[in-house]
């Protein structure tokens, strides 16, 4: 009793506040599935990671977010019952999965539950011993952080945390950890230590430095080409965004993303002066996306496009009904 307990905390922790009750069908049938489960070979826990890192990058969060609870709770079950030697492996798979549930709750807006799942992926981490992946997880929050989770000056300071414990060596959770750095900077306005850290992560990825030791291709998604776009279109260097822009689309197959970058794009051209031009690409991008690629990191991409068009030029027609759109998204998602 008390075990079924601590997983009904874990999936109202999990799901977020009010998404269910104790009473839910859907609650039971997680119990049962967490319960009664046979433990699973690493082989069968790393496909599982496999499996749903795809689904986080081509489907609805909230059904992400769902289906991993089950698996997430099964795991913790495992942990319990499993032999000293076992236990850090599982601990590896803790920290991919609740990394990748962070990822979807945050996605949803989800902010304080992905907050706490943030905590839980780096508690496994460390808990490995593995220094490269809790690199990764720490890394990986920073640049979530940027969504709405946390204050810029805030992720500054994790990505300081992050380059503290990783020391001179390059790593690749060094170089994700700058790259989020740099985003920061960007959204900061601090564009010159945007562009300096930007260059730091370059020579740290060309290091080839090696990955983690789990989900590896989750860590090596592509983020220097995001991060170049990101923050050459901030600084309105049509050329550099430009460039960057088909870099990132080519490397990235989440659906996501492939939405902030066309945003990012929408950015670069407000900043040039085209500010009907920019704000009604802006509106296509944000109207036409489809539900496996809507989330609140969208949105708030959206919203710092909108923050972008000059304060004299915010009553054109064209930016109201990009805000009255922005507001209905917004409205829709609370």
């Amino acid at each position: 009793m008390m075990e079924r307990r601590r997983l009904l905390q874990m999936a109202v922790a999990g799901i977020g506040f009010g998404a269910i009750s104790p009473g839910d069908e859907p609650v039971r049938r997680l119990f049962d599935l967490a319960m009664n489960g046979e433990p699973r070979s690493n082989e069968d826990w790393n496909l599982a990671c496999a499996d749903h890192l795809y689904a986080l990058r081509t489907r609805p969060p909230a059904q992400v977010a769902a289906d991993l609870l089950i698996d997430l709770m099964a795991l913790r079950r495992q942990i319990e019952t499993a032999t000293p030697a076992d236990v850090t492996e599982l601990q590896r798979v803790t920290a991919a999965l609740a990394t990748v549930h962070a990822n979807a709750l945050t996605r949803l807006g989800e902010h304080g539950a992905a907050l706490r799942w943030w905590r839980t992926a780096r508690q496994s981490a460390d808990a490995s011993g593995d220094l490269e992946l809790m690199l990764c997880v720490l890394a990986t929050e920073t640049g979530h952080g940027l969504y709405g989770q946390r204050a810029p000056e805030a992720v500054l300071q994790l990505t300081q945390n992050a380059q503290q414990i990783a020391g001179s060596r390059p790593s690749l959770g060094l170089a994700l950890a700058t790259c989020s750095q740099a985003k920061a900077f960007a959204l900061l306005s601090r564009h010159e230590e945007a562009r300096r850290a930007l260059d730091v992560t370059r020579d740290l990825l060309a290091a080839d430095p090696p990955g983690a030791s789990i989900m590896p291709g989750y860590w090596r998604a592509g983020q220097l080409a995001y991060g170049e776009c990101m923050i050459y279109a901030g600084t309105g260097d049509e050329s550099a965004h430009l460039q960057a822009r088909e870099v990132a689309l080519a490397s990235t197959r989440d659906n996501q993303y492939l939405a902030m970058i066309q945003l990012h794009t929408a950015l670069c051209v407000i900043l040039n002066g085209g500010v009907d031009e920019g704000v009604r690409l802006a509106a296509t991008v944000m109207g036409d996306i489809r539900p496996e690629a809507s989330s609140a990191m969208t949105t708030e991409t959206a919203r710092w496009v909108l923050r972008a068009v000059p304060r004299e030029q915010r009553e054109r027609p064209a930016v109201g009904e990009f805000r009255e759109l922005l507001a209905l998204r917004l409205t829709a998602s609370t």
